[in-house]
């Protein structure tokens, strides 16, 4: 090393060394004062000057320390004067090979790994370090044999430990299967490691291998029945399959043992939502904000229950409490717009539907929502534009097209109705309800004949879509016409 680079190492430890000198540590404070002592040894070490004998515990701490604290020169400069005193430590090779690595030098860390390996073979460590290198060298075949050939050597949290590092290396290897392989026999050989069970829940999930989970934590509970991780994981294993009775009865096992396990009443909270018991829900989700910090998605899914419960108010409240939380969600102004809309409240509605168009200028959604709004409080010029926004935004929605000539319709524009479902037609293809409200539009302008040969088309087409005539205009059945042909119809089939 040169030595103006040396003595810019010397510079700067001088003051970490006296800004540890000057802070005001506890007097009790025993590990402050040795590190301090030692980097002081150390500088001395450095300097030349006289000091105290340095161990090789004492190397670790010095080099670990620079390490922390991102000062990877200094790191590596007391690694090889510590190499250099203790040139049989294989923990030291490990140190600076882990540094190497730091500092992109794989080439040098393998060799310094392949020197270790000779002093103790036994340290996974070892293997973990040269995971590492292969994973950086994207050479995941070498890294993958070198585990599974070193798991065999070890047993007990060794073993465990080089078994989650193999899901590690399968996982950056995007051989998710495998990944779930790993953590499977990490659990049949340690059924009590968090980690493991931690990320085989989500492992589960992503390959869809609900059966192989549910028979394995089964084993695992029959074993440990107090494991509430592995009562959870059971639980969402039969999520996945959609048998949410059972999931529930295993979340409740699972908060039954740990009942602060908040992550067991959100999913409670979601397979009671999807067998629609709603009032359940609720509970087990108030039960998660008693226990954990509030979410925006608990708040928004007690709001879902509460309107689907019809209980409009309650969940304009929860939405709210939401929103607060994330008052960038555009979509939570949105379901208020909808609660608002269910009580037939328009005018509070479009003032939701307004604060989400702020945040999100992009949703056709939004504006169908607004122009629906805009029709009932008979504002039908305001509405038209809102529907040609939504048909700007997606000229190919069937949804967008349909709210328009709708609209049209209700505003008895007749002549620009059919022009429009000519050029929705164009778009989008034929389709059902645009035959229906092409009948709607020609029986409305006295057209019946013309009208009825377009509902019998539209009848032959897709009969249950008539609904979408009657909501579009219920005095429609007051035509004898009409009533005799849909009877007709119906006779026939």
């Amino acid at each position: 090393m040169n030595g103006t680079l040396r003595g810019t190492f010397v510079w700067l430890d001088k003051i970490i060394i006296f800004t540890l000198m000057n802070q005001d540590f506890p007097l009790f404070n025993e590990d402050f004062e040795e590190l301090r002592d030692l980097l002081q040894q150390f500088e001395n070490l450095r300097a030349g000057r006289s000091h105290s004998f340095l161990d090789e515990d004492s190397f670790e701490q010095i080099i670990d320390y620079y390490d922390e604290h991102d000062e990877l020169p200094n790191a590596i400069q007391a690694a090889e004067i510590a190499i250099e005193q203790f040139p049989y430590s294989s923990t030291l090779l490990l140190k600076k090979a882990n540094l190497l690595i730091e500092t992109k030098k794989y080439n040098d860390a393998l060799e310094l790994l392949e020197k270790a390996a000779i002093l103790d073979s036994t340290d996974i460590n070892l293997y973990i370090l040269q995971t590492d290198i292969y994973l950086a060298l994207n050479q995941h075949e070498k890294a993958a044999a070198l585990l599974e050939e070193q798991i065999q050597q070890f047993d007990g949290e060794d073993r465990t430990e080089l078994l989650l590092e193999l899901a590690d290396v399968y996982d950056d290897w995007e051989e998710f299967d495998r990944v779930f392989d790993c953590l499977k026999i990490a659990l049949e050989h340690d059924p009590n490691n968090e980690e493991a069970l931690h990320k085989i829940c989500f492992w589960t999930e992503y390959t869809g291998r609900n059966e192989e989970s549910i028979r394995l934590h089964t084993n695992i509970i029959n074993e440990h029945p107090y494991n509430q991780l592995a009562w959870f994981n059971l639980g969402t294993a039969y999520q996945g399959l959609k048998l949410y009775e059972k999931a529930i009865d295993a979340y409740l096992y699972a908060v039954a043992i740990d009942e602060k396990f908040d992550y067991a009443y959100r999913n409670m909270g979601d397979a009671y939502i999807r067998l629609r018991k709603f009032q359940d829900a609720i509970e087990v989700l108030q039960k998660h904000l008693e226990i954990a910090k509030p979410e925006d998605v608990i708040y928004e899914a007690i709001g879902h229950c509460y309107e689907k419960m019809r209980k409009f108010t309650q969940a304009r409240y929860y939405y709210r409490k939401a929103s607060h939380l994330s008052p960038q969600d555009d979509k939570l102004h949105y379901k208020i717009a909808v609660a608002y809309m269910m009580e037939g409240n328009w005018e509070n509605a479009v003032k939701s539907i307004a604060s989400a168009l702020k945040i999100n200028k992009n949703s056709a959604e939004y504006y169908i929502a607004l122009g629906q709004c805009y029709l009932e409080l008979d504002k039908n010029k305001d509405a038209l534009i809102q529907f040609m926004h939504a048909l700007r935004l997606k000229p190919s929605s069937v949804s967008s097209w349909q709210e328009f000539v709708r609209g049209l319709y209700i505003s008895d524009f007749f002549d620009e109705a059919l022009v429009q479902l000519d050029e929705a037609e164009q778009k989008v293809g034929r389709k059902p309800v645009f035959q229906y409200y092409r009948a709607a539009v020609l029986i409305a302008q006295g057209r019946t004949k013309e009208g009825l040969i377009q509902l019998e088309t539209a009848l032959q087409m897709a009969p249950r879509q008539l609904k979408k005539m009657v909501e579009l205009d219920p005095t429609l059945l007051q035509h004898t016409s009409v009533v005799e042909l849909i009877s007709r119809y119906r006779k026939k089939k």
